[in-house]
């Protein structure tokens, strides 16, 4: 996923922040992985090839920011480590939710796109007026490759 600089460049101007070589970094590490959920530590080595120079305590300072502006999502996978994907908001405009499949066995983790709960989302705001901005989803269970296909199938 190729990052729009001019618009990150745009964004950080419009509020008040600078435009460093690092802060552009930290996201292209983010975006160049899009199927990966990726730790603080793992975008760090990622830039580290390119700017050797950088610290740990700037991808950390970076990645808040990142989150702050809504180009990433904190998130976490009952790992013990939060993660980081690229974000589901891009300035005003909400991208498609994703969500996560996580196997019980290998730790596996599954993106998957279908988003089945606007639906639901549209029948909460009629009925209670909550306005829902956000929502995240993991299911659990068990990867092809750790008998999913068998589990499933016994069910039957």
């Amino acid at each position: 996923m190729a990052v729009d600089r001019k618009a990150f460049k745009d964004l950080l101007k419009n509020r008040g922040l600078k435009v460093t070589k690092q802060r552009l970094m930290v996201l292209e590490a983010i975006a160049s992985c899009p199927e990966e959920h990726l730790t603080a530590e793992e975008i760090f080595e990622l830039v580290k090839v390119d700017c050797p120079d950088i610290g740990l305590a700037t991808v950390y300072r970076t990645i808040q920011l990142l989150n702050e502006l809504h180009l990433i999502d904190r998130i976490n996978l009952d790992d013990g480590f939060v993660r980081y994907e690229m974000g589901t908001v891009s300035g005003n405009e909400q991208k498609h939710h994703h969500h996560h499949l996580i196997c019980m066995n290998c730790g596996k983790v599954i993106s998957f796109r279908d988003d089945l709960l606007e639906e639901l989302e549209k029948k909460i705001t009629d009925t209670t007026g909550f306005s829902i901005v956000n929502h995240e989803v993991k299911l659990y269970g068990f990867c092809k490759e750790c008998g999913g296909d068998l589990i499933e199938e016994k069910r039957e």
